[in-house]
């Protein structure tokens, strides 16, 4: 079989798709319209679906009702393979749409909201990209009216022109808004071709589409979030290697304002600690010090060795400028017992140091295995504990993959062995791209970047030589409480004025990276 097409970054621009009307599809699509209480507009919605130019042989579509009151029943204008389903457990548009997911017999999953109008051929430009490569994630293009001069029309009405392709004139003499935030940087980014990691953001689920073997080996919805879930979406499926595509041949009308721009001060307070927790390319949203999160932006493996020092390469990490991230210990922790044994003469004495250090650490787990995947954003691979950080560098070198959209940095320690950072999107895209016998990092370089530095040059010292502060608090008297008292100002005044006052440019004649000193 061959292989697909490889897209680099996100540009899909590499990508010809299938001339609207000129070609015969062969994926079977379900479309997934979750409703809560669109009695009214549910009619023009699947009026608009039985217009679609997509062949209807090949064409599902699947309503999920989400507990509306009065019960949703279906209209008599849909198209020819209209299915019902009810939401039993859970409640909201995220939950509606897994369950339409997993309900749906289409390889094709196309998720439409009960306040939208399709456009004839909106069916067909979505499915055109998923004949190209099975990890395509296409978007289309909206306009959001008034809809009450839509319903005095019937639904058949509304039909038959929709198929005549009059869909653009159903609302003569209306204005109509662009979903402006998403065209804004559509613009600066060519249609997102060149927004790398960040074309995620700008996954809006009302007109979004997705094989459904990628839905199912992304995360997909996450059935508690009430808003926010297409962002959160968006995240899952680049995670899986997901290409984020503009199409503004899938044309639709959102039949109202949506929630977003008619309280989009509202919604994003609401959403804010949830995207945070949840999404880590939304940075800007997390803190840049003290903080973890659900989901971590890195994750850092590493198998356990000599207890001294693979505790001084884990106290490094922590003492890092990455506070977002979990470490993970490969070690037999089970071997750690209970038994009488003389404590310094324990055959596990290095397991149990190891062990007993980070216990009860929360950014550090212990585990007797690790299969490679992650829901970090970063993987740091490390091949063993000669080496350790300096504070700011694994912070740079993520710095520097971010800049470039890169996929891997490979570290090189000087005896045949590389610390390997991996773009978590990058290997999942690698995934499903390589067939028996392809060089995958060969594929990583052609379709994100590998890029290798020696270890030592971008801030990796000996572990032996990587000290971590500590608190020093030697035996004394008491000090007098008013000593005491100005010694506490003047330390809070000397903070205060260090964070006051501008950044001083580097002393590059008398150090060297990371502030450390010149030989």
């Amino acid at each position: 079989m061959a292989r697909q097409p490889v897209v680099r970054h996100n540009d899909w621009g590499s990508l010809t798709p299938a001339t609207l009307g000129d070609w015969e599809p062969t994926l079977s699509v379900t479309v997934v319209v979750p409703t809560f209480n669109y009695q009214q507009k549910l009619p023009y919605v699947l009026a608009g679906l039985a217009a679609q130019s997509y062949p209807s042989h090949l064409l599902e579509v699947l309503v999920v009702d989400d507990q509306s009151s009065p019960t949703q029943e279906l209209p008599e204008v849909r198209p020819d393979n209209t299915r019902l389903i009810r939401v039993e457990e859970g409640w909201g548009r995220a939950n509606a749409c897994h369950l339409g997911a997993l309900a749906a017999e289409g390889e094709v999953l196309h998720w439409y909201d009960a306040d939208m109008l399709a456009h004839r051929e909106e069916v067909e430009a979505h499915a055109r990209w998923h004949h190209l490569i099975d990890y395509a994630v296409p978007g289309g293009h909206k306009l959001f009216v008034d809809p009450t001069s839509l319903f005095e029309l019937d639904p058949a009405v509304v039909r038959d022109r929709v198929a005549a392709g009059e869909a653009a004139d159903l609302f003569p003499g209306e204005e109509h808004e662009p979903h402006q935030w998403v065209e804004d940087y559509w613009a600066k980014t060519d249609d997102l071709r060149t927004a790398g990691p960040r074309a995620q953001r700008y996954h809006i689920g009302m007109t979004g589409s997705v094989t459904k073997a990628l839905y199912l080996d992304s995360d997909g919805f996450d059935r508690q979030l009430r808003l926010g879930e297409d962002m959160h979406l968006g995240h899952s499926l680049a995670q899986a290697g997901g290409v984020f595509v503009v199409d503004r041949e899938a044309r639709s009308w959102h039949l109202g304002r949506s929630q977003v721009l008619r309280r989009a001060e509202q919604v994003n307070r609401y959403n804010d600690p949830y995207l945070a927790d949840l999404v880590p390319t939304m940075r800007p949203k997390r803190n840049r010090h003290g903080r973890t999160y659900q989901v971590p932006y890195l994750e850092v493996v590493l198998q356990a060795g000599p207890a001294d020092d693979t505790i001084r390469v884990v106290d490094s990490l922590l003492d890092g400028d990455v506070p977002d991230l979990r470490i993970t210990i490969v070690g037999p922790w089970s071997s750690v017992h209970e038994d009488r044994v003389q404590p310094v003469e324990d055959p596990v004495l290095e397991t149990r140091l190891v062990h007993r250090s980070y216990l009860h650490e929360p950014r550090v787990r212990l585990v007797e295995s690790f299969d490679g995947t992650t829901d970090a954003e970063f993987l740091l691979t490390l091949p063993d504990v000669s080496l350790a950080p300096l504070a700011p560098a694994v912070s740079a070198v993520l710095d520097d993959l971010e800049r470039t959209h890169h996929g891997v940095r490979l570290l090189s320690y000087g005896t045949g062995v590389a610390a390997r950072i991996e773009r978590t999107a990058a290997s999942a895209r690698v995934a499903r791209l390589a067939g028996d016998g392809d060089d995958r990092d060969a594929l990583l370089d052609e379709s994100f970047g590998v890029k290798e530095y020696d270890a030592a040059s971008v801030g990796w010292v000996p572990t032996a030589e990587r000290e971590v502060e500590r608190f020093v608090l030697g035996a004394r008297p008491a000090m007098d409480p008013v000593k005491s008292e100005n010694k506490l100002r003047r330390a809070l005044a000397k903070a205060d004025a260090s964070e006051r006052a501008p950044a001083s440019e580097p002393e590059v004649e008398k150090k060297g990276l990371f502030g450390r000193r010149r030989p």
